[in-house]
């Protein structure tokens, strides 16, 4: 009997010829898309600069770029860590609901820098896509929820991920697809305390998985070999990083439905156990047309992550900011959206947002809490200072698989994030590319948004 990393290798390994639905064809460019739209405005803030500046020694040769640094290239590797890093950092990213897990981040950041160094086409590009986003979700949702206790998911499950998504573009076979992917699974570690105060440490989670996996792809095209039951043998990545995984998740229906096709795009800029709470306070609010200074308490219900993930009530930084539901919903209320200038030295101070913040209270709802993770949920209660209260709950979160943003949405949604970046007309020409990339003979795309990206620095 095959072992689940064997299992998932022979899924990878066919899915290098075998035929693609469009379906799933649109939803990797939108996840290609999505990725770019978190990236190129990350690519010029800290860590990724941070990092282009320690790792000099590795840019200026190779055929992979690295967004954001003067028009340098860089080796696959380096590339990899570098761009998957700054695609985490604004907190616009993808995710996986039911993984908990943002797998465009390390599984494009390693497939995209594999292809350019490898002179590979677009549609090697979006196979490998559709494959990293397969193979880690699915490993993400057989040791979920437990998993989510110390470790992120994005660090973890995404160097599998990446993995699979290098293989793909190498042209591994079974057999060397699950070396690589049994080499990931000793290579996966990202702790939940990383995020849990102000620091840098979130966003170089998904530039380790990207670089850890596709190391783990490289050397297993040459014949490096890893132990083929990391995944479920009895001191392996399920039992050491989970309780009672459930390994039958990760296998079934593989190859006939794709997670890919069920992603959530982020419609606020932070961290996406603030969202249900958000959409539910902006709800409440224009149900009732209610002031915030007529506010006098907001309770949150949430799931556990919502209390411990994003339950600060006072914020002084951008990171601070973005992992607080107080801070969020009350900028949401004042401002009317959660997008990146809420994160700027003024809105973080703006008076009337800390003051409102002071009133929040995020608990946890039984119900929210038994949902997750399939669902993202939360419950509101507003009172007001003339005694009324004022209910809400807030099902799913706008982005999530029920609630999608329309290809128009992420459309403006890629604009307002990319062109400030890297210029109108170079954004523009890059989406048009984007869609199109199962018929690109070439993805180092694009030369003139790099140009822009200079100047824009």
């Amino acid at each position: 009997m095959p072992t689940v990393a064997e299992a998932l290798a022979e899924y990878a390994a066919g899915e290098q010829t075998a035929p693609l639905s469009g379906e799933v064809r649109h939803h990797a460019k939108r996840a290609l898309i999505d990725w770019f739209a978190a990236l190129l405005p990350g690519a010029l803030l800290p860590p990724a600069t941070l990092l282009a500046q320690g790792l000099a020694d590795e840019l200026g040769h190779g055929q992979a770029i690295v967004y954001g640094s003067p028009g340098r290239r860089a080796s696959l590797r380096a590339a990899a860590l570098i761009n998957a890093t700054a695609s985490h950092t604004i907190e616009f990213d993808d995710i996986f609901r039911d993984a908990v897990y943002h797998p465009g981040c390390p599984v494009i950041g390693a497939s995209l820098a594999a292809a350019q160094a490898r002179g590979a086409d677009g549609e090697a590009l979006l196979r490998a896509i559709v494959v990293g986003y397969e193979v880690s979700t699915r490993i993400g949702v057989a040791v979920q929820p437990s998993h989510y206790k110390f470790w992120h998911t994005t660090g973890t499950i995404g160097t599998f991920g990446a993995a699979a998504g290098v293989a793909t573009v190498l042209k591994l076979d079974a057999g060397r697809t699950a070396h690589a992917l049994a080499t990931a699974g000793t290579f996966a570690a990202a702790l939940q305390q990383a995020f849990r105060s102000d620091a840098m440490s979130k966003p170089l989670h998904a530039g380790h998985a990207a670089d850890a996996g596709a190391m783990a792809a490289l050397g297993a095209a040459h014949g490096v070999t890893g132990a083929l039951d990391v995944l479920e043998g009895a001191a392996g990545f399920g039992a050491a990083m989970s309780e009672n995984p459930d390994w039958s998740r990760a296998t079934e229906a593989l190859g006939s439905r794709y997670n890919i096709t069920r992603m959530t795009f982020k419609n606020h800029g932070c961290c996406g156990h603030c969202f249900a709470a958000i959409d539910g306070a902006l709800a409440l609010q224009a149900a009732h047309a209610i002031a915030p200074e007529a506010i006098e308490r907001i309770t949150i219900g949430g799931y556990r992550a919502t209390v411990e993930v994003t339950g600060r009530k006072s914020v002084a930084t951008p990171f601070e900011g973005r992992f607080s539901t107080p801070y969020t919903v009350a900028t949401a209320l004042v401002h009317g959206n959660v997008r990146i200038d809420a994160f700027t030295p003024p809105r973080l101070a703006d008076p009337a947002v800390q003051a409102l913040m002071q009133r929040v209270d995020v608990v946890i709802d039984p119900q929210c809490a038994a949902d997750f993770p399939a669902r993202r949920s939360a419950r509101i209660t507003f009172r007001l200072r003339d005694g009324t209260e004022l209910h809400h709950y807030q099902a799913t979160r706008k982005g999530d698989p029920d609630a999608p943003l329309s290809d128009g949405e992420l459309t403006d949604k890629f604009f307002e994030l990319a062109a400030p970046a890297v210029g109108q007309a170079a954004a523009a020409t890059l989406l048009e590319r984007l869609w199109k990339l199962d018929t690109l003979a070439d993805v180092r795309f694009p030369a003139t948004a790099a140009a822009h990206m200079v100047a824009a620095s």
